[in-house]
């Protein structure tokens, strides 16, 4: 749990739901109640220095089967562990991945942004900021999903909209999509999605659809390239 502070209640405030007038201020005076303990001791304080993360990508059929970005394809046999070892070789073979083989190198079919997962109105910031004066690779589908439809009147608001057709990107209404392959909106058998939901299991977007989870900007950068790749990567191919 984490304590509320002056950035969420400036991001509630006047929002449609939110307590008006007086219903505010007593609602924040009871939001700040909510503090730990004086004097309270810990077990334990990790601190983690952000700076040195770099974006992760999935290579496998679970969340938790990712490397980062500038890695390569793990190898199975160097796998102490037997049961992740099965589960990897499983994995790839689903993939239809190579060990060894740079993250960077491999190339995908679609890429979908959205819906609840990736949807907010930050997330769409952050992809227009790399789609602007750049087109979807040739041969990639994307399709970027709001995850509300207040969400999507204020990218509209914001010209975000633009930004994506401008791009070639289709810039659709609220709603699940590609997060379960919803309706049409699925991957063909051997088809690759770079995707920014929350799973990537076995048939997830669709029968023998293989989705590698990414990040909104890598998303973008992704789309842009047509292999998976970071906003940075975009600004070396310029130089």
């Amino acid at each position: 749990m984490v304590a509320p502070d002056e950035t969420t209640y400036a991001y509630l405030k006047d929002r449609p739901h939110a307590p008006k007038g007086q219903l505010w201020d007593a609602a924040v005076a009871e939001w700040d109640s909510l503090r730990t303990d004086e004097g309270a001791q810990f077990d334990a304080e990790v601190h983690i220095d952000a700076s040195t993360l770099t974006p992760f990508v999935t290579w496998g059929t679970n969340p938790g089967q990712g490397v980062p970005l500038g890695a390569d394809v793990p190898d199975p046999e160097l796998m102490a562990d037997e049961e992740e070892r099965l589960a990897a070789e499983k994995a790839l073979t689903y993939m239809d991945l190579t060990p060894g083989t740079p993250m960077r190198e491999i190339p995908v079919d679609t890429v979908f942004v959205g819906s609840c997962t990736n949807g907010r109105i930050e997330d769409l910031r952050a992809v227009a900021d790399v789609l602007r004066d750049r087109k979807v690779a040739a041969g990639v589908t994307m399709l970027i999903v709001p995850g509300s439809m207040r969400v999507r009147a204020q990218a509209e608001s914001e010209g975000l909209g633009e930004i994506f057709a401008a791009a070639g990107a289709q810039w659709r209404q609220a709603g699940c999509s590609m997060c379960l392959g919803m309706n049409p909106d699925q991957l063909s058998p051997g088809q690759r999605c770079a995707s920014t939901s929350n799973r990537n299991f076995e048939g997830r977007q669709g029968k023998g659809g293989r989705t590698h989870l990414v990040s909104p900007a890598v998303a973008a950068a992704t789309a842009v390239r047509g292999k998976l790749s970071s906003p940075a990567d975009l600004a070396k191919s310029v130089k």
